[in-house]
């Protein structure tokens, strides 16, 4: 556990500042407990992460030399020490919740997150009634290109003030209600800390270059929700720099979580601003019944939406905003990452509405290997891209993974015979028919 703790939680004190959700617990320190369907990575020193990086350079090469433009997935946890994480999402959420209350503190509470704009005088006089900052000293935050042109502050210009490209640890800054202070919530890193945290950008710069030089697209695969702000912001860095000319590198949105929409069309909407293509997998999400029962233990709310329905509901919300910007300006690039026949319909729907053709590529399905053949065959067939997920890795680490997709997969079996009784009448209507050899329908 001591490579988990932060020099801020060996103070005395220190984990009780922390919000539940992101301090880092004992009860659930194996963080494959509950977790079927993904892979997980512990953090062991810095050198085992550069094992994982190579690891990734080598998977990336084979998807450049077996395929033209192919995905290859990587996992945040295992380029660097998750606690960084943990810290730098619970920065991120604070700062969002601390624009919501001035949100309602103006009378705007429960709008779209696009939908708020902060008035910037009345938001500098709220800080300074506050007693965080003087009207003076927050003068020079609502100042640049893109922030405070109009008189005010959207959820974009809030965010680009804080900037994940400098040193964080001097820059991020969370303002304590209580206190009424600013407080820097990562000044206590360590220099050694520091240094694990600037390795871990590097380990994925290295591997967004290599991903743009051999015309691979790399997927971010997207973890717990209390990792997931920090590894979306950092993805999101890696976009602006790499999705000049075309979607190199692909975020993961998870819409099982309740705030989906609003990480989705928020991005839309940052990328749209700054010229850049947006890419994302679109995933229901592998992590429910642990973020369940961690949020149930712990004492915060639980992240997930309540029932299957309101998922699929996200699910198709996100994707038909996806597919709207697609129309709108064909720099968006969405993965439908599922084995759900009906959200596969629902996207060849909206396709032919919107005037989306398979040959340009903005659309493209993944599905497990071995699973739902059924689907993806077809797809392939009619035209579109699609692709299967492969899992890699030494057998001792892959098999536990394989054994546990099957686990959760049961309800495949079903539709495994489904596929076998297609597969059946097929035989007969050709040997029927005289064509059993023929590949002509």
């Amino acid at each position: 556990l001591s490579s988990c703790t932060s020099a801020a939680e060996k103070e005395p004190g220190g984990a009780e500042r922390r919000e539940k959700q992101f301090r880092a617990h004992r009860g659930f320190g194996d963080r494959r407990d509950g977790v079927i369907s993904a892979r997980t990575y512990f953090y062991a020193d810095e050198a085992k992460c550069d094992q994982h990086m190579e690891t990734f350079l080598h998977c990336i090469d084979a998807s450049s030399g077996s395929s033209e433009d192919g995905f290859s997935a990587i996992k945040l946890t295992a380029l660097g020490r998750p606690q960084f994480l943990l810290q730098f999402s619970e920065v991120l959420v604070k700062w969002r919740r601390f624009f919501h209350q001035m949100a309602a503190e103006q009378g705007q509470g429960g709008r779209a997150a696009l939908e708020m704009r902060l008035e910037v005088e009345k938001l500098q006089e709220a800080l300074a009634k506050l007693g965080i900052a003087t009207k003076a000293e927050s003068q020079h935050w609502f100042t640049g290109e893109n922030v405070g042109e109009s008189g005010t502050v959207d959820l974009l210009d809030w965010n680009s003030l804080i900037d994940s490209r400098t040193k964080l640890s001097k820059l991020l800054l969370i303002p304590n209600i209580k206190t009424r202070q600013l407080e820097p919530l990562l000044s206590h890193f360590t220099e050694e800390e520091e240094l694990q945290m600037k390795r871990m950008l590097q380990r994925m710069d290295v591997l967004a270059k290599r991903a743009t030089e051999t015309g691979v697209r790399l997927m971010v695969d997207a973890e717990q929700s209390y990792f997931q702000p920090a590894i979306s912001r950092l993805t999101l860095e890696m976009q602006r720099r790499f999705n000049r000319e075309r979607a190199v590198i692909f975020n993961t949105h998870q819409c099982y979580l309740k705030e989906a929409y609003d990480n989705v069309s928020v991005d839309v909407e940052l990328s749209r601003r700054e010229g850049w293509h947006f890419g994302t997998k679109l995933v229901r999400g592998a992590y429910m019944d642990q973020e369940r029962e961690r949020a149930a233990k712990i004492g915060y709310e639980d992240p997930i939406n309540p029932t299957y329905e309101k998922t699929n509901e996200m699910y198709h919300r996100c994707l038909d905003y996806v597919l709207e910007e697609i129309k709108h300006s064909r720099k968006a690039n969405v993965m439908v990452a599922t084995h759900n026949e009906d959200t596969v319909k629902f996207t060849l729907r909206r396709m032919m509405e919107l005037g989306i053709h398979p040959s340009e590529k903005k659309v493209c399905f993944g599905q497990l290997l071995g699973m739902c053949d059924q689907i993806t065959f077809p797809l392939g067939q009619a035209g579109f891209p699609v692709y299967k997920y492969v899992p890699y890795g030494p057998v001792d680490e892959v098999l536990p993974y394989l054994s546990r997709r099957a686990q959760e997969n049961r309800g495949f079996m079903q539709r495994a015979n489904k596929e076998r009784d297609l597969l059946w009448r097929e035989f007969k209507r050709r040997l029927f028919a005289g064509t059993i050899f023929s590949t002509n329908p």
